[in-house]
């Protein structure tokens, strides 16, 4: 799994003793947890795809109990609204909603960084599971065939999830739209629901912190709108936590 401290948003200091010793025991315990859920899940993967999922599922449940038992970390939604044929663009703060999504969604098709899947043995399962590789380098070819891979899990009722600023970023701030957004907008044709999340005060640091994380889903915005009206509307949406 990437480092849990994101380059553009250093670990920081003064952490209480009790801080130090959850965040520990909560890296033992959830990474721990996945090198055996994630070989689990690569010998599932030969014999039965259900329970390859359920394993998956397991694994985004695991976390979530980690963190709400050793964390002391809680989730509370606002308007959440869960089901297919719909685009769900997520404020992306740390990796705890990256993680989180097979727990929060019914089977959900994510757009990811090619990197992800270049992951030793993980990269195999979340290739396995749906997630599609965004590769920014790989020109119009590399567009259209995920293009392709994106309606083919739409043919199978699957959510879409893409975090549309295209990395973390440090909760309190803003970060353009990845250029792409727009153009899988058009071509997909689908709503999109926009999702503000505030992981970031909380999860994105080595030594975590106690509280609570929201989930703030905002109103359907329909296919079909220009670049400039939809990118500014997701834009206001994601960060309605953001103060």
């Amino acid at each position: 799994m990437p480092n849990q401290v994101s380059s553009s948003e250093p670990a920081q200091s003064g952490a209480t003793p009790g801080e130090v010793l959850r965040s520990l025991v909560f890296y033992a315990a959830f990474y721990g947890g996945t090198i055996l859920l994630v070989l689990a899940a690569l010998i599932a993967s030969t014999i039965s795809l259900e329970r390859f999922r359920v394993i998956v599922h397991y694994w985004s449940g695991w976390h979530r109990w980690c963190a709400r038992v050793i964390l002391r970390i809680t989730v509370e939604c606002e308007g959440f609204v869960a089901r297919g044929g719909v685009l769900y663009a997520i404020k992306h703060e740390s990796f705890f909603e990256a993680i989180d999504l097979p727990h929060h969604y019914p089977l959900p098709v994510v757009f990811a960084k090619q990197q992800l899947l270049r992951i030793p043995l993980w990269g195999k399962v979340g290739a396995r599971y749906g997630l599609i590789a965004v590769d920014r380098a790989g020109g119009a070819s590399a567009f259209r065939a995920m293009l392709a891979e994106a309606r083919r899990r739409i043919a199978d009722g699957r959510p879409l999830v893409i975090f549309p600023e295209g990395t973390r970023v440090p909760h309190g701030t803003q970060s353009e739209l990845q250029a792409g957004f727009a153009g899988l907008y058009k071509m997909l044709n689908l709503p999109i629901i926009p999702v503000a999340v505030d992981s970031g005060p909380l999860y994105q640091r080595r030594w975590k912190r106690a509280g609570t994380i929201h989930y703030r889903y905002g109103a359907e915005i329909p296919p079909g709108l220009p670049r400039e009206e939809i990118e500014t509307r997701v834009q206001i949406a994601i960060n309605e936590l953001n103060a």
